[in-house]
């Protein structure tokens, strides 16, 4: 089969299992996610859609998201997007129906984690619908669609560097070193873009009023009584001149008359807006992007182990709490300032405390075929940094071992950290890859092989760490007693089906 079939397949695959073209209100997809609104969740067959191969998980947030791994979705989203609009020309009948769950199913199985794994999902959801949260993920929508960028420029400029520290191909390196700076020279205008574009502007509007922030003759402008230095503010800079963009235009549609609309409202726009920035946004936020930058490196150069254990083992958290997305521009602002950020391999230290866990699940469980199986096929992703199978389908379910996976992800967030305190950075020139993945973005003050050796040293910690804990830690005698049944025996007479909130409560 080619890959083009292979990926139609998986879409048709996927496609009947949400409720069909119907039920699907939009399509889009972010690194490992293909990413859908659907007008009725109760038609998703949740449980077949697990058992299509491609599927890696599910996640239910603002939309409905399966987990098809890096690459995959890229693929797969066109494919799926062209059958929804085959299915809504052909035949817009009412979306399928769900098949019945099966009854009687062992509270011990795969199946039971998942269906504890998605009532968490949906009280974590409802938990983050708060205005701050819902702030958090419209500025992450600003930044992920960036991010593929910043990866295959990232990418091209580690091997730029490789090449200059090895002396070769002299008459190539200055190609690739403005092939790889290129989209990092101009991102303001891109956030700016997707900044307006985001908060209900026109987005060509936003990404004008940001292209002031990199224009050349800036510097002969003086504001706070200091010239200007293009770039100064960065992507904060333009985030916050998009977003007064935003203000302005609305505030002109609303008084400015139609006839004239065309004309005024673009022109007041731009000319409010770029004053501004011009004297006051590029000021303030170049201040706050160098406070960022040297509260990164604070933090790490005193803070040391102690940070990166905080960082690493609290990382998973505040992903169940949203608060991640925060992080997604002081990222991109670390990137720009110093060309890495410091945080992103720490935080990966997360990923690695979950494989190690569920190693140590596998072991400890040695006659539940249907979790051992659920670990087998979500390993691998793991590995490459993609943890929402692991997570979603086996840890946060069980409730002990997502304890002990991020107490691992602590102790390799700590190992990085102490290096960073010793005066050897580990950065990733990109956000988005974790895990194995990040290898190709590493960069850092000391030389590539260094940087390498100590991030996966960390990645060592974090899997040994993970495994050790919930090896020994993560089950109650009870728990082990339960989850190892077989399947054909009944489960003890104490381990009569719950909720699943106290079901984790109990394992906690």
């Amino acid at each position: 089969m080619s890959e083009e079939n292979k990926h139609r397949v998986t879409a048709a695959a996927i496609l009947p299992l949400v409720g069909g073209a119907a039920n699907v209100t939009s399509v889009a997809h972010c690194m490992t996610r293909l990413r859908l609104g659907l007008r009725d969740r109760s038609l998703v067959q949740e449980e077949a859609l697990k058992a299509v191969p491609a599927v890696m998980g599910v996640v239910e947030d603002d939309t409905y998201q399966i987990v098809l791994g890096p690459g995959t979705v890229n693929r797969v989203t066109p494919e799926f997007e062209a059958l929804v609009e085959e299915g809504r020309a052909d035949a817009p009948a009412e979306p399928a129906t769900p098949a019945a769950p099966a009854g009687g199913a062992d509270p011990v199985t795969a199946e039971e984690l998942a269906a504890q794994g998605a009532a968490l999902r949906a009280e974590r959801k409802a938990k983050n619908a708060t205005p701050f949260k819902l702030f958090l993920r419209r500025i992450a929508n600003i930044f992920v669609p960036l991010i593929p960028a910043l990866i295959g420029c990232g990418i091209i400029a580690g091997l730029n560097g490789l090449l200059v520290n090895l002396g070769w191909l002299p008459g190539i390196t200055p190609a690739l070193a403005a092939i790889a700076s290129g989209f990092m020279a101009l991102i303001a205008v891109f956030v700016g873009y997707n900044t307006a574009k985001e908060f209900g502007g026109t987005p060509i509007l936003g990404g004008a009023v940001a292209s002031i922030i990199v224009y050349a003759k800036v510097a002969d402008v003086e504001a706070f009584g200091q010239h200007l230095s293009p770039g100064q503010g960065g992507v904060l800079g333009a985030l916050a001149a998009a977003c007064l963009g935003v203000y302005v235009e609305k505030r002109c549609r609303r008084w400015v008359p139609e006839s004239v609309d065309v004309l005024v409202t673009p022109t007041v726009t731009v000319l409010v807006s770029g004053l501004a920035t011009l004297f006051g946004l590029m000021f303030l936020a170049g201040e706050v992007s160098t406070w960022i930058g040297e509260a990164a490196d604070w933090l790490l150069a005193h803070g040391g182990a102690g940070a990166g254990f905080l960082l690493g083992g609290l990382f998973l958290p505040l992903v169940m709490l949203g608060l991640h997305q925060a992080l997604i521009p002081i990222h991109t602002t670390l990137i720009e300032g110093s060309g890495f950020t410091v945080l992103l391999p720490i935080l990966a230290m997360a990923g690695a405390g979950q494989v190690g866990a569920a190693l140590a699940i596998y072991l400890r469980l040695p006659r539940n075929t249907s979790i051992r199986t659920t670990i087998k096929s979500a390993l691998w992703p793991g590995f490459l940094g993609v943890g929402e199978p692991l997570i979603y389908g086996v840890s946060l379910p069980l409730g002990r071992p997502f304890v002990t996976a991020c107490a691992g992800g602590a102790f390799g967030g700590a190992f990085v950290g102490l290096f960073n305190q010793l005066g050897t950075d580990v950065g990733s020139t990109a956000i988005g890859p974790s895990g194995w993945a990040l290898f190709p973005l590493l960069d850092g003050n000391h030389g590539l092989a260094r940087t390498i050796a100590v991030y996966a040293a960390g990645l060592l910690v974090g899997y040994v760490a993970g495994f050790v804990a919930t090896y020994w830690f993560g089950f109650t005698k009870t728990m082990l007693e339960e989850l190892n049944a077989a399947p054909d025996e009944p489960a003890p007479a104490a381990s009569a089906p719950v909720a699943a909130e106290e079901r984790v409560a109990e394992k906690v």
